[in-house]
């Protein structure tokens, strides 16, 4: 969210389960959102397809939360909020954290799929040659970011072809070589 701040996003979270996979403090991730919902209203302006947005991401994603939107288990304003999504045809981005995945994980990851949903696991690449694991981070939330098509500059992306036509060179400098 620190890197929609900026920009005319609007950054809208769930109060709840904000930072229990950080050292962040609730109140620093809440003061990074432009609205904060109770977690448990389901009555909530963004449980409504009337609330208009681009999409919604889920980051990270739990295989309760994927299970849960799968199959409309709507316990909570999260997963509320994902199901109207889906139900407006718009973007729905799930990061699911989890691994090793058995069958019925990927299951659910093909039957939001098949509702519209987009599957982006946290892989890591080397091809960009991170330098560090905040580059590799910064890659997946880019990634995010593109499903929903809001511009940003986390990772530098495949452009054009070189002038000799071999290979291909990322946006502003570096690439393979020939």
């Amino acid at each position: 969210m620190r890197r929609l701040k900026p920009t005319s996003s609007s950054r809208t979270q769930p109060r709840g389960r904000s930072a229990i996979e950080t050292d962040w403090d609730v109140k620093n991730v809440e003061a990074l959102a432009n609205q904060v919902h109770d977690f448990n209203n389901v009555g909530s302006s963004i449980a409504s397809g009337s609330f208009k947005t681009k999409g919604m991401v889920i980051i990270p994603c739990s295989v309760k939360t994927l299970s849960a939107i799968a199959y409309s288990f709507d316990t909570n304003l999260m997963i509320r909020a994902a199901d109207v999504v889906l139900k407006e045809r718009r973007r729905l981005v799930l990061v699911v954290r989890e691994m090793p995945l058995h069958r019925g994980h990927l299951e659910a990851m093909l039957r939001v799929h098949d509702l519209g949903g987009v599957i982006l696991p946290p892989m890591l690449t080397f091809y960009q040659r991170p330098k560090n694991l905040d580059e590799m981070i910064h890659y997946v939330v880019g990634k995010a970011l593109d499903a929903l098509e809001i511009p940003h500059n986390l990772y530098k992306k495949w452009g054009k072809k070189s002038r000799s036509g071999a290979g291909m060179y990322r946006e502003g400098g570096g690439g393979r070589s020939p």
